[in-house]
């Protein structure tokens, strides 16, 4: 079992350590804004999942991948628990790519290798597109 523990340093900041031994700093005031927050790091962590999927398939399909950049945006339900109701998914991409390549890619991500993307697709209606830019 992996283990993560986050300690108070204080108000409404905290320090997380990651199973893999990383810090992180956490700041749920919003207002105060020091570090980012508890949610805001789901859309970051799903956005470093996919790309590190969609990368990695690419390069084993020979593709030459040149730029990679994946946007996450999300919406929130307006009650708590406040959990993400709706994201979507810009993927741009640059190289010498084959359309079917990265369509496979991106699809072969979010249904079966990005775990972030299949954990919160179970609350949260999870759209994708991508664009192939010259």
């Amino acid at each position: 079992m992996q283990t993560a523990t986050v300690r108070w340093i204080e108000n409404q900041q905290f320090l997380a350590t990651t199973p893999s031994g990383h810090a992180v700093p956490f700041d749920s005031d919003r207002q105060r804004n020091s570090a980012p927050g508890a949610m805001e790091m789901l859309l970051a962590a799903l956005g470093s999942c996919t790309a590190t999927d969609v990368a990695l398939i690419l390069q084993k399909k020979r593709q030459r991948l040149t730029s990679l950049v994946v946007s996450v945006s999300g919406e929130r339900a307006p009650t708590a628990p406040t959990v993400w109701t709706k994201i979507e998914i810009v993927y741009q991409l640059r190289g010498e790519l084959d359309e079917k390549a990265v369509k496979d890619a991106v699809e072969l991500s979010q249904s079966k290798y990005c775990g972030v993307s299949v954990t919160l697709g179970k609350i949260a209606s999870i759209s994708y597109r991508y664009e192939i830019l010259p």
